[in-house]
């Protein structure tokens, strides 16, 4: 590498050296979404389609950072690329299942909260360094537990489990209804608002033609009663939405906190999400 590359280099090192894994960027110029126009599936796409051009590009609000902090201030001629998601604008109730982890293919970054901006997971561009080092940054994320909320949004959106499509179908009017009460301003709404997620366990395995399924309820250690009555009133409802049927011989609903189930458990069960149930017969 000559001397004006390692001048180069120097410069956007620096320029980088305060930037973190969750900080963004904001403006309507910030774009750069590559869109296929040959079958077009969204708005932007259909639009570049009837212009007659080969290749389109869709505007965003804007751009955070979601490579990892160490890559992100490593040198850059050790590591001349990062990778960013761009901000999309959700409804409030669609913004608070974001922020209480319901929405795998979106995360929540506080410092865009105000402006009604989550990150849209599902999209990932690569760019190199130097044209970061450009860009007015803005905080996303303050302190450990907002970091750490936001390594696992991302750590779910690749790594969260593939159900079975059976499993699927049987569970459907119990996430159904989770899905329309979440938001609505009733005992039920706000119960399900306090948890902190909801985790289902197989046993033995999902390959089994004989199968115990173990839901849990995961609420905070202070919410032991829920506005004068116990919870398990409320998983009794839930569960009564899915009783034993077919392989699914046995379904048992727990009500814990995070200090009642062992770490082998928890890394044994994986997360309900919202919207991450679909079949292909859908």
């Amino acid at each position: 590498m000559d001397r004006l590359d390692e001048t180069a280099c120097s410069r956007i090192d620096e320029a980088l050296s305060t930037w973190r894994q969750g900080d963004f960027v904001l403006g309507e110029d910030r774009t750069l979404f590559r869109l296929d126009v040959d079958t077009p599936l969204t708005a932007a796409a259909k639009e570049a389609a009837s212009e007659g051009v080969d290749t389109a590009e869709e505007r965003v609000r804007g751009l955070v950072l979601v490579s990892h902090s160490c890559d992100i201030v490593r040198p850059t001629r050790e590591r001349p690329f990062v990778q960013v998601c761009p901000l999309v604008e959700v409804e409030p109730s669609i913004g608070n299942q974001v922020e209480r982890g319901r929405r795998p293919n979106r995360a929540f970054i506080p410092g865009t909260a105000e402006h009604h901006l989550v990150a849209d997971l599902d999209r990932v561009m690569t760019l190199e360094k130097a044209v970061v080092a450009r860009w007015e940054k803005s905080g996303g994320l303050r302190g450990d537990n907002e970091e750490r909320r936001f390594r696992l949004a991302l750590m779910r959106n690749r790594g969260r489990a593939a159900f079975p499509d059976d499993f699927v179908m049987f569970s459907k009017r119990l996430t159904s209804r989770l899905s329309k009460k979440h938001d609505v301003d009733s005992a039920e709404g706000r119960a399900l608002r306090a948890l902190r997620e909801i985790r289902v366990r197989v046993e033995p395995s999902w390959e089994s033609s004989n199968i115990r399924l173990v839901f849990w309820f995961i609420r905070d250690e202070d919410t032991e009663n829920f506005e004068g009555r116990t919870w398990d009133s409320y998983v009794e409802r839930w569960l009564e939405l899915i009783p034993p049927q077919g392989r699914f011989a046995e379904v048992d609903g727990l009500i814990q906190t995070l200090d009642d189930i062992s770490g082998r458990e928890f890394v044994e069960s994986d997360p309900l999400d919202l919207d991450h149930l679909s079949t292909r017969d859908q």
